[in-house]
């Protein structure tokens, strides 16, 4: 069967000021969509994979745009609800040298926080469908929006599809109690869950202090498999090693044992929406049946790449992760 991902979650509007100005002193702002999963839907269908983005936005003009911006990239929007006043609209003030980036949310009330149970048929949804992903923020969004990601893995499990789901942890949306109650209640429905540092020890109170040598992603990775039954458990970090340079590293935890990926030292023209590249990358290598070390080393090429492009989407193909991934000549000019 061919496959069909379903993605869910809020996508929003994305105002920054230009040049890396702030905002005190910004005229103009630089205007794109996006949001987790909506990220991870645009990836995978650069990657060629058939995918369909659910969500619910407003009628208007504005609610439109954000449906053409995944439109134009091949994703279905037929599963768009469409209602409400609201769209979600997120300030960003971009990293730049010591200076760290500054996000300012205006998401409260938008259509997809006050959607309710009757806006999602989840069995036609689903009709076809092979593979369900979301993250933790989107049951974060609203009481409701909890209730109805817990419903949605419901069906989705009881159609056998694989569940993803990326931790995503929010301290802006909820807090560690809330999220840990929702998410205890959700993650025994996922398949692969996509954790970093921030999210076991934001939701579930993981304390990596307490690894006693081992590896801190495989050690987080081995205490949510001893809360939920998990197959997999993916990773991917940062770590700063100057100014204007990081390294990119992840890992896949699976059937007892760690992968890592190579390291990527890089630097960043824009890193939002790298994770959620990260989790297109797990998809896209585990649907098409990549042993667990090809698909963190894929994965974690598809997340650098996303660092190079600009706005919140991976505008990058399966060849030119290929070749930076698995290539010694990745990153030379292509003639």
């Amino acid at each position: 069967m061919k496959n069909k991902i379903i993605t869910f979650g809020e996508i929003m509007l994305r105002l920054s000021p230009n040049n890396n100005e702030r905002f005190t002193q910004c005229h103009s702002f630089e205007a794109v969509y996006g949001g987790g999963e909506a990220n991870t839907a645009v990836s995978l269908s650069h990657f060629g994979i058939n995918t369909s983005y659910v969500t619910k936005l407003p009628k208007h003009t504005i609610g439109q745009s954000a449906v053409n911006a995944l439109r134009q990239y091949g994703v279905d929007t037929s599963n768009i609800v469409r209602g409400g006043d609201q769209i979600g609209i997120y300030f960003l003030e971009k990293k730049t040298s010591q200076r760290p980036s500054n996000v300012i949310y205006n998401r409260a009330d938008s259509a997809i926080a006050l959607a309710s149970r009757d806006d999602f048929n989840w069995n036609e949804i689903f009709k076809d469908a092979t593979w369900f992903h979301f993250s933790g923020i989107t049951p974060a969004l609203s009481d409701e929006m909890a209730v109805i990601t817990l419903e949605a893995c419901k069906a989705a499990k009881k159609l056998g599809l694989t569940i993803s789901c990326d931790l995503n942890y929010r301290s802006k949306l909820w807090s560690s109690e809330k999220a840990k109650k929702v998410m205890s209640e959700i993650c025994p429905y996922v398949d692969i869950c996509i954790a970093n540092e921030d999210d076991a020890i934001g939701i579930f109170s993981i304390d990596p202090s307490q690894a006693n040598g081992e590896e801190k992603n495989a050690y987080i990775a081995k205490e949510l498999l001893k809360m939920f039954p998990f197959k997999i458990v993916a990773s991917v970090w940062r770590t700063e090693t100057s100014i204007t340079t990081f390294k990119l590293q992840s890992m896949i935890y699976t059937k007892g044992k760690a992968y890592y990926s190579k390291e990527y030292y890089m630097s960043i023209l824009d890193y939002i929406g790298a994770g959620d590249a990260y989790c297109a990358g797990i998809i896209y290598s585990y649907i098409h049946g990549y042993d667990p070390q090809k698909a963190v080393e894929f994965s974690n090429a598809a997340s650098c790449l996303k660092h190079t492009v600009s706005g919140d989407f991976n505008l990058v193909t399966v060849d030119e992760v290929n070749r930076l991934a698995f290539s010694a000549s990745g990153n030379e000019v292509q003639r």
